[in-house]
Protein backbone atom coordinates (compact mmCIF):
# COMPACT_ATOMS: atom_id res chain seq x y z
CA UNK A 1 0.00 0.00 0.00
CA UNK A 2 1.27 3.89 -0.40
CA UNK A 3 2.46 5.49 2.19
CA UNK A 4 -0.62 7.40 3.86
CA UNK A 5 1.01 10.36 4.97
CA UNK A 6 -0.94 12.56 8.06
CA UNK A 7 1.08 15.52 8.46
CA UNK A 8 -0.71 18.37 10.57
CA UNK A 9 -3.30 15.79 11.49
CA UNK A 10 -4.13 15.67 15.32
CA UNK A 11 -5.04 12.16 17.12
CA UNK A 12 -5.91 11.06 20.49
CA UNK A 13 -5.04 7.24 21.26
CA UNK A 14 -6.63 6.03 24.15
CA UNK A 15 -5.32 2.95 25.86
CA UNK A 16 -1.99 3.94 24.24
CA UNK A 17 0.33 2.39 26.19
CA UNK A 18 1.17 -1.29 25.14
CA UNK A 19 -0.69 -3.50 22.49
CA UNK A 20 -3.28 -2.29 19.37
CA UNK A 21 -3.23 0.96 20.82
CA UNK A 22 0.21 1.26 21.07
CA UNK A 23 0.97 -0.08 17.61
CA UNK A 24 -2.24 2.52 16.00
CA UNK A 25 -0.44 5.30 18.11
CA UNK A 26 2.56 4.36 16.74
CA UNK A 27 1.80 4.11 13.57
CA UNK A 28 -0.20 7.74 13.05
CA UNK A 29 3.38 9.33 14.51
CA UNK A 30 5.18 7.52 12.13
CA UNK A 31 2.40 8.78 9.65
CA UNK A 32 3.34 12.41 10.25
CA UNK A 33 0.67 13.26 13.02
CA UNK A 34 0.49 14.65 16.34
CA UNK A 35 -0.42 12.16 18.56
CA UNK A 36 -1.81 11.93 21.94
CA UNK A 37 -1.17 8.70 23.96
CA UNK A 38 -3.37 8.13 26.86
CA UNK A 39 -3.39 5.50 29.04
CA UNK A 40 -3.63 5.11 33.17
CA UNK A 41 0.05 3.39 32.91
CA UNK A 42 2.32 6.10 33.77
CA UNK A 43 5.27 4.25 33.11
CA UNK A 44 4.27 2.31 30.17
CA UNK A 45 2.98 5.76 28.44
CA UNK A 46 6.55 6.71 28.89
CA UNK A 47 8.43 4.06 27.23
CA UNK A 48 5.70 3.88 24.19
CA UNK A 49 6.28 7.78 23.91
CA UNK A 50 9.71 7.29 23.71
CA UNK A 51 9.67 4.60 20.98
CA UNK A 52 7.26 6.30 19.18
CA UNK A 53 9.44 9.18 17.84
CA UNK A 54 11.30 9.19 14.59
CA UNK A 55 12.84 11.43 11.83
CA UNK A 56 9.69 12.81 9.80
CA UNK A 57 7.02 11.60 11.98
CA UNK A 58 5.08 13.48 13.96
CA UNK A 59 5.05 14.90 17.78
CA UNK A 60 3.89 12.25 20.35
CA UNK A 61 2.65 13.30 23.80
CA UNK A 62 1.95 11.11 26.45
CA UNK A 63 -1.42 12.00 28.84
CA UNK A 64 -2.43 10.20 31.60
CA UNK A 65 -6.08 9.50 31.67
CA UNK A 66 -8.93 7.32 33.06
CA UNK A 67 -11.21 7.77 30.19
CA UNK A 68 -14.61 6.54 33.07
CA UNK A 69 -14.03 10.30 34.40
CA UNK A 70 -15.66 12.67 32.77
CA UNK A 71 -13.00 15.71 34.11
CA UNK A 72 -9.82 13.60 32.50
CA UNK A 73 -11.55 13.42 29.12
CA UNK A 74 -12.39 16.98 29.18
CA UNK A 75 -8.59 18.14 30.99
CA UNK A 76 -7.08 15.69 27.58
CA UNK A 77 -8.82 16.83 25.02
CA UNK A 78 -8.22 20.52 26.65
CA UNK A 79 -4.35 19.75 26.41
CA UNK A 80 -4.69 18.34 22.99
CA UNK A 81 -5.94 21.17 21.91
CA UNK A 82 -3.78 23.46 24.19
CA UNK A 83 -0.43 21.58 22.78
CA UNK A 84 -1.23 21.61 18.67
CA UNK A 85 -4.34 23.75 18.11
CA UNK A 86 -6.39 21.16 16.76
CA UNK A 87 -8.24 17.66 17.56
CA UNK A 88 -8.85 15.80 13.68
CA UNK A 89 -9.03 11.81 15.19
CA UNK A 90 -10.17 9.99 18.14
CA UNK A 91 -9.08 5.98 19.03
CA UNK A 92 -11.57 4.63 21.15
CA UNK A 93 -9.18 1.47 22.34
CA UNK A 94 -8.88 1.85 25.94
CA UNK A 95 -10.79 -1.60 27.73
CA UNK A 96 -10.98 -3.58 30.43
CA UNK A 97 -11.14 -7.56 29.52
CA UNK A 98 -12.23 -10.74 31.06
CA UNK A 99 -8.82 -10.98 32.13
CA UNK A 100 -9.87 -8.51 35.15
CA UNK A 101 -12.35 -10.87 36.39
CA UNK A 102 -10.17 -13.86 36.34
CA UNK A 103 -7.48 -12.23 38.85
CA UNK A 104 -10.46 -11.39 41.17
CA UNK A 105 -10.43 -13.43 43.92
CA UNK A 106 -14.17 -13.32 44.19
CA UNK A 107 -14.73 -14.78 40.89
CA UNK A 108 -15.85 -18.22 41.38
CA UNK A 109 -16.22 -19.08 37.52
CA UNK A 110 -16.48 -16.86 34.47
CA UNK A 111 -20.07 -17.35 34.14
CA UNK A 112 -22.40 -14.32 34.88
CA UNK A 113 -23.60 -15.65 38.21
CA UNK A 114 -20.09 -16.43 39.50
CA UNK A 115 -18.06 -13.32 38.22
CA UNK A 116 -17.38 -10.92 40.86
CA UNK A 117 -20.10 -7.94 40.17
CA UNK A 118 -17.70 -5.55 40.77
CA UNK A 119 -15.55 -5.87 37.90
CA UNK A 120 -18.18 -6.80 36.00
CA UNK A 121 -19.72 -3.73 36.39
CA UNK A 122 -16.19 -1.69 36.33
CA UNK A 123 -15.88 -3.08 32.62
CA UNK A 124 -18.64 -1.94 31.62
CA UNK A 125 -18.38 1.36 33.30
CA UNK A 126 -14.67 1.43 31.33
CA UNK A 127 -15.11 0.06 27.70
CA UNK A 128 -18.98 1.53 27.26
CA UNK A 129 -19.50 4.51 29.65
CA UNK A 130 -15.30 5.55 29.22
CA UNK A 131 -15.88 5.59 25.21
CA UNK A 132 -18.81 7.64 25.36
CA UNK A 133 -17.34 10.11 27.54
CA UNK A 134 -13.79 10.60 25.06
CA UNK A 135 -16.41 11.24 22.34
CA UNK A 136 -18.87 13.24 23.87
CA UNK A 137 -15.57 15.61 24.84
CA UNK A 138 -14.07 15.22 20.97
CA UNK A 139 -17.11 15.67 18.87
CA UNK A 140 -17.97 19.30 19.60
CA UNK A 141 -14.10 20.55 18.67
CA UNK A 142 -14.83 18.30 14.86
CA UNK A 143 -17.72 20.07 14.45
CA UNK A 144 -16.34 23.29 14.54
CA UNK A 145 -13.69 22.23 11.47
CA UNK A 146 -16.66 20.04 9.83
CA UNK A 147 -13.81 17.39 10.07
CA UNK A 148 -13.21 14.53 12.24
CA UNK A 149 -12.55 10.62 12.56
CA UNK A 150 -14.20 8.06 15.09
CA UNK A 151 -12.19 5.06 15.32
CA UNK A 152 -13.94 2.67 18.02
CA UNK A 153 -11.98 -0.95 18.51
CA UNK A 154 -14.28 -3.07 18.46
CA UNK A 155 -13.88 -7.37 18.09
CA UNK A 156 -15.39 -10.28 16.04
CA UNK A 157 -19.55 -10.99 16.03
CA UNK A 158 -18.81 -14.59 17.39
CA UNK A 159 -16.45 -12.69 20.42
CA UNK A 160 -19.37 -11.14 21.43
CA UNK A 161 -21.25 -13.69 21.58
CA UNK A 162 -18.64 -16.57 23.18
CA UNK A 163 -19.82 -18.33 25.92
CA UNK A 164 -17.91 -17.37 29.52
CA UNK A 165 -17.25 -13.79 27.75
CA UNK A 166 -19.49 -11.54 29.86
CA UNK A 167 -19.20 -8.55 30.41
CA UNK A 168 -16.67 -7.86 27.65
CA UNK A 169 -18.67 -9.50 24.48
CA UNK A 170 -21.44 -7.37 25.87
CA UNK A 171 -19.39 -3.77 26.36
CA UNK A 172 -18.19 -4.62 22.72
CA UNK A 173 -21.80 -5.00 21.45
CA UNK A 174 -22.52 -2.07 22.70
CA UNK A 175 -19.78 -0.24 21.07
CA UNK A 176 -20.47 -1.31 17.91
CA UNK A 177 -24.02 -0.08 18.51
CA UNK A 178 -22.80 3.57 19.55
CA UNK A 179 -20.64 3.32 16.41
CA UNK A 180 -23.96 2.99 13.96
CA UNK A 181 -26.01 5.55 16.11
CA UNK A 182 -23.27 8.07 16.25
CA UNK A 183 -22.16 7.39 12.50
CA UNK A 184 -26.46 8.19 12.10
CA UNK A 185 -26.25 11.17 14.19
CA UNK A 186 -23.32 12.98 13.08
CA UNK A 187 -24.19 11.91 9.37
CA UNK A 188 -22.93 14.95 6.62
CA UNK A 189 -21.30 16.74 9.09
CA UNK A 190 -17.93 16.18 8.11
CA UNK A 191 -17.16 13.88 11.18
CA UNK A 192 -17.38 10.12 10.50
CA UNK A 193 -17.70 7.27 13.33
CA UNK A 194 -16.25 3.71 12.59
CA UNK A 195 -15.45 0.47 13.94
CA UNK A 196 -12.40 -1.25 13.52
CA UNK A 197 -11.42 -4.93 14.71
CA UNK A 198 -7.86 -7.13 14.46
CA UNK A 199 -10.10 -9.76 13.15
CA UNK A 200 -8.86 -12.10 15.60
CA UNK A 201 -6.85 -12.58 19.18
CA UNK A 202 -4.20 -10.28 18.88
CA UNK A 203 -0.75 -10.59 20.64
CA UNK A 204 -1.42 -8.35 23.66
CA UNK A 205 -1.53 -8.89 27.43
CA UNK A 206 -5.69 -9.29 26.85
CA UNK A 207 -5.11 -12.43 25.82
CA UNK A 208 -4.47 -15.13 29.20
CA UNK A 209 -2.65 -17.59 29.54
CA UNK A 210 -5.41 -20.57 29.54
CA UNK A 211 -6.66 -18.73 26.35
CA UNK A 212 -3.09 -19.18 24.60
CA UNK A 213 -2.26 -22.53 25.27
CA UNK A 214 -6.41 -22.94 23.69
CA UNK A 215 -5.67 -21.55 20.75
CA UNK A 216 -2.15 -23.19 20.70
CA UNK A 217 -3.72 -26.08 21.03
CA UNK A 218 -5.83 -25.62 18.03
CA UNK A 219 -2.97 -24.24 15.84
CA UNK A 220 -3.52 -20.77 15.87
CA UNK A 221 -1.68 -17.87 16.31
CA UNK A 222 -1.90 -14.41 17.40
CA UNK A 223 -2.14 -11.76 15.03
CA UNK A 224 0.43 -9.06 15.77
CA UNK A 225 -0.83 -5.91 17.17
CA UNK A 226 0.56 -4.28 13.79
CA UNK A 227 -2.78 -5.21 11.57
CA UNK A 228 -4.43 -2.63 12.46
CA UNK A 229 -2.36 0.25 11.54
CA UNK A 230 -3.01 0.39 7.54
CA UNK A 231 -6.98 0.68 8.11
CA UNK A 232 -6.25 3.60 11.34
CA UNK A 233 -4.05 5.73 8.91
CA UNK A 234 -6.29 5.45 5.87
CA UNK A 235 -9.52 5.82 8.43
CA UNK A 236 -7.88 8.70 9.70
CA UNK A 237 -7.14 10.22 6.24
CA UNK A 238 -9.43 12.10 3.53
CA UNK A 239 -9.26 9.06 1.64
CA UNK A 240 -11.98 7.79 3.75
CA UNK A 241 -14.34 10.25 3.32
CA UNK A 242 -17.90 9.59 3.31
CA UNK A 243 -17.22 6.33 5.23
CA UNK A 244 -19.48 5.83 8.32
CA UNK A 245 -21.25 3.43 10.63
CA UNK A 246 -18.95 0.49 8.86
CA UNK A 247 -16.47 -1.95 10.51
CA UNK A 248 -12.93 -2.57 9.02
CA UNK A 249 -10.82 -5.95 9.66
CA UNK A 250 -6.95 -5.61 10.11
CA UNK A 251 -6.02 -9.14 8.98
CA UNK A 252 -8.70 -8.49 5.52
CA UNK A 253 -6.16 -5.25 4.40
CA UNK A 254 -3.93 -6.69 2.00
CA UNK A 255 -1.20 -4.08 1.53
CA UNK A 256 -0.58 -4.62 -2.09
CA UNK A 257 -4.15 -3.51 -3.30
CA UNK A 258 -4.54 0.53 -3.52
CA UNK A 259 -6.22 2.00 -0.46
CA UNK A 260 -9.31 2.36 -1.82
CA UNK A 261 -9.55 -1.32 -2.46
CA UNK A 262 -7.60 -2.80 0.46
CA UNK A 263 -10.45 -1.02 2.41
CA UNK A 264 -13.20 -2.20 0.55
CA UNK A 265 -11.43 -5.71 1.32
CA UNK A 266 -10.87 -5.58 4.45
CA UNK A 267 -14.62 -3.68 4.88
CA UNK A 268 -16.70 -6.60 6.76
CA UNK A 269 -20.53 -7.07 5.43
CA UNK A 270 -22.94 -5.51 7.72
CA UNK A 271 -25.39 -7.91 9.64
CA UNK A 272 -29.41 -6.79 8.00
CA UNK A 273 -31.64 -5.53 10.42
CA UNK A 274 -35.52 -5.84 9.92
CA UNK A 275 -37.01 -2.46 9.61
CA UNK A 276 -36.95 0.09 12.48
CA UNK A 277 -40.59 0.00 13.92
CA UNK A 278 -39.74 2.33 16.50
CA UNK A 279 -39.01 -0.24 19.62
Amino acid sequence: MPDIRLDGTVAIVTGAARGLGQAMATGLVRAGANVVFTDIDDAALATAVAAAHQPNGGKALGIRCDITSRADCERVVAETLGEFGALHVLVNNAAKGQIHLERSPHTRSLNFWEADPEIWQDVIVTNVNGTFLMARTAVPHMLREDFGRIVNVTTSLPTMQRRRNSPYGVTKAAIEAETLIWAQELKDTGVTVNSLLPGGAADTDFVHETSRRELAAMGRTLLPPSVMVPPVLWLASRQSDGVTGARFVGKLWDAALPPSAAAANAREAPVLLPADDGR
